[in-house]
């Protein structure tokens, strides 16, 4: 079978620490052409990464017979207009976090999937080893009936990330983060960060039909939220709570998942999934039973390794799909929204 053929277009911080260094792991895939405004970077990228060809051009890589598949690697405003453009030519698309920063864009991209044969992952990427686990024992009853959920996903800020990128670019520091112009970027944490948060819990719970949200700004310069929180109703009637924020110097990523019969737990900055059960439902101070689920069983391949078997395989993502997707930018628009308006919103999409 003849290798998937990609170009990126975007040639900044997450082509350079995510996409790049996975699709040279992907024995079925080679990146052909990467795209990006800035030469320097461009020709360092090429030059780590092996690849042949750099452009300015999105559309010349979009548009390129010689390309097969797409990433969308740009800041959030620009994935949706790309990513038409990208399915508009005929080609698989992988599409950065998050989906889009407008309702109204993403259920045209929604619309623009559904009418397409071409294979489109949209990340965050839950479909892991311990989300898999997870979503497979909440759905077999292994922790009884689901009361609460909790996620939290968040960092040191936009400048502790590019830090890293810089110094993978080769570049000098500098001051200059467009994730902290709301001209450029949109939305804040809650869309860089609050992502995985809310992400996790879908693909394990399943849909939201409602959100009660309050977002603040506590110590980056920028007039866009650097820390928010969530409560999340169920469509399976249980509640969930989702945090993030850019300023957790500590770092904390990882989830919860409360039963009648138990709980799963994956402990923050891991990859791990442990059962909690009660040894006794009568007895309060009976001890837990704690074990390490065994994973083995679960798919284990990282993003683009799955978008490049789901494209030979001609089917879409079962989880990060853009589906998947459009629910998590729905939840998102709708947090801020209830906290601007101080009250709960409906979700109206389901996944």
């Amino acid at each position: 079978m003849n290798k998937i053929r990609v170009g990126i277009i975007g040639a900044g911080g997450i082509a350079a620490k995510l996409h790049l260094p996975e699709l040279a792991t992907v024995p079925d895939a080679e990146v052909t052409v990467l795209a990006g405004r800035q030469e320097s970077r461009l020709k360092t990228l090429c030059d780590k990464f092996q690849v042949p060809r750099w452009s300015h051009s999105y559309g010349e890589v979009i548009n390129d017979p010689e390309v097969d598949a797409v990433v969308v690697a740009l800041p959030h405003p620009l994935h949706v207009k790309y990513g038409l453009q990208a399915l508009a030519a005929g080609k698989h698309v992988h599409m950065q976090k998050p989906l889009s920063t407008s309702l109204e864009e993403a259920d045209a991209f929604v619309d623009a999937v559904e009418k397409s044969s071409q294979t489109v992952l949209a990340l965050p990427f839950v479909a892991r080893p311990h989300v898999l686990a997870a979503r497979r024992l909440v759905q077999s009853g292994k922790i009884g009936t689901v009361s609460s959920a909790h996620a939290r996903f968040s960092h040191g800020g936009p400048e502790v990330y590019y830090a890293t990128i810089q110094s993978i670019l080769q570049e000098d520091p500098d001051d200059e983060l467009w994730f902290f112009d709301a001209k450029r970027a949109d939305v804040g944490a809650l869309f860089d960060m609050g992502v995985y948060s809310i992400a996790h819990l879908v693909g394990v719970l399943g849909a939201v039909k409602s959100v009660t949200c309050l977002c603040t700004t506590v110590a980056k310069p920028t007039i866009l939220e650097d820390t928010a929180s969530l409560i999340l109703e169920f469509e399976n009637g249980a509640l969930g709570t989702a945090e993030t924020g850019w300023c957790d110097g500590a770092r904390t990523y990882g989830f919860s998942i409360h039963g009648t019969d138990g709980k799963l737990v994956n402990p923050p900055l891991t990859g791990d999934l442990v059962h909690y059960r009660p040894s006794s439902l009568v007895d309060e101070d009976a001890p837990l039973l704690e074990s390490a689920v065994d994973l083995s069983g679960e798919m284990n391949v990282h993003s683009h390794q799955h978008w490049i078997d789901c494209i030979q395989s001609g089917v879409q993502p079962e989880i990060t799909n853009v589906q998947h997707a459009r629910h998590v930018t729905e939840i998102m628009l709708k947090g801020l929204q209830s906290s601007r308006e101080r009250r709960t919103i409906d979700i109206e999409s389901r996944v």
